[in-house]
């Protein structure tokens, strides 16, 4: 239920290895094939490429990924030079993998690639747009379509959001945290190259993040040669006053913010702005039910990290369910339920936990934290084994239950 990131491309991978899935969602899926840069990207990291590529989906992207090679993560205040005590990622200090951290994948390009993929496989059977009513029991799951046709199954997984129904009718608790303040996500066309490093800046306001994106041949008339994503967190009031504002004043605000290094910065394609607020599930199954992505958790952006714990989600239940598909076994017992927390809580609650606590610490002006955090940062970036265990988790090969 769900044919979003997660809940299309766990359908895709399960469909290439065999396994037969119905695929339910509640919207009209071409449009939201917008033809149209409009700015927004996931940044993906090396782990979660795996599932993308299991999928039949990386090598169907026609737009060129563009790789995370190194991070940066600095301190300061708008208008200032930031502190030079920072913390530098170069992808070849993670390990002996030559892997980037990641790449950045322009949304409209995924999405195009899950329709494709959805049309070509024999056993993924798509109901969009529908809703269905599921029955669970012990016995199995029905899924009621409103043209009177039922799907019998082994498992629901609800991937639906995080406002999830299924969630809901399962009397499953979450935990939600309020953080009043505003994502604006866009993109920029600046004057010079990125080097395909990403930034993340610590504001009094909130992190402030630039992510490396591909050149553009429609960002702007003329195409774009350097472009980045931006990530960019307010208190909600400012946040809907630079949403308010020209193309012109807009990017200089922006430029204020990210410091000479781009050098010009120009606005383009269109500006979204996303609530921030923090949710977890107090358990991710119900009789014959799992839930994946935005249905058990939901991040602050401050690591990026959001979407990636859903694509591991979603690698943990495909080799649960092949494997049960391989073996003749039930794809909705118990067992393969308990496998499947197991295997996926504790990390999502980690990240849960690590992102609420950054956002806390940054998130503020006071002297002496602003003080300990930048000393803090700088002992992290001399220390060769902690630096590999942060590196090696943004690219997400070293997550727990993967």
């Amino acid at each position: 239920m769900g044919a979003g990131p997660v809940g299309g491309t766990l359908a895709c991978r399960l469909a290439t290895a065999g396994v037969s899935v119905a695929l339910i969602d509640r919207a009209a899926l071409p449009p939201m094939e917008n033809p149209a840069f409009d700015g927004r990207a996931y940044a993906i990291a090396a782990g979660s490429r795996t599932l993308l590529e299991d999928a039949g989906l990386w090598e169907s992207l026609d737009v060129q990924p563009n790789a995370i090679r190194d991070i940066r993560v600095s301190d300061g205040r708008i208008g200032r030079a930031p502190s030079r005590l920072r913390l530098h990622f170069d992808h070849r200090e993670a390990s002996d993998d030559p892997r980037p951290f990641g790449w950045m994948v322009e949304a409209r390009s995924l999405r195009k690639a899950l329709n494709a993929r959805f049309a070509t496989q024999a056993d993924l059977h798509l109901f969009a747009p529908a809703e269905g009513a599921v029955e669970r029991s012990e016995d199995g799951v029905r899924v009621c379509l409103p043209d009177g046709s039922v799907i019998q199954c082994q498992l629901v997984i609800a991937a639906e959001g995080r406002n999830s129904p299924l969630r809901d009718q399962a009397g499953i608790e979450v935990t939600r945290i309020p953080y009043h303040q505003t994502a604006i996500v866009c993109a920029i066309a600046h004057e010079r190259p990125h080097h395909d490093m990403a930034l993340e800046h610590f504001l009094p306001a909130g992190p402030f993040a630039v992510l490396p994106m591909a050149p553009s041949a429609d960002a702007e008339p003329g195409g774009s040669p350097h472009v980045s994503a931006i990530v960019w967190t307010e208190n909600t009031a400012d946040a809907t006053r630079f949403m308010a504002l020209d193309d012109v004043r807009f990017a200089r605000e922006a430029e204020r913010r990210i410091g000479p290094h781009l050098g010009a910065v120009r606005a383009v394609g269109r500006r979204w702005s996303y609530p921030l607020s923090a949710m977890i599930a107090h358990r991710y199954t119900d009789t014959r039910l799992a839930l994946a992505g935005d249905a058990a958790h939901g991040i602050h952006p401050i690591a990026g990290q959001g979407l990636n714990l859903g694509f591991r989600d979603g690698i943990a239940l495909a080799e649960l369910i092949i494997a049960a598909a391989l073996n003749g076994s039930d794809a909705g017992s118990t067992v393969l339920l308990e496998q499947y927390q197991r295997l996926r809580q504790a990390d999502n609650l980690m990240m849960f936990a690590m992102t609420d606590g950054l956002d806390r610490l940054f998130s503020t002006d006071r002297r002496i934290v602003r003080l300990g955090r930048d000393l803090g940062i700088n002992a992290v970036d001399r220390m060769g084994a902690m630096k590999r265990v942060f590196m090696r988790r943004a690219m997400g090969v070293a997550a727990t239950g993967t």
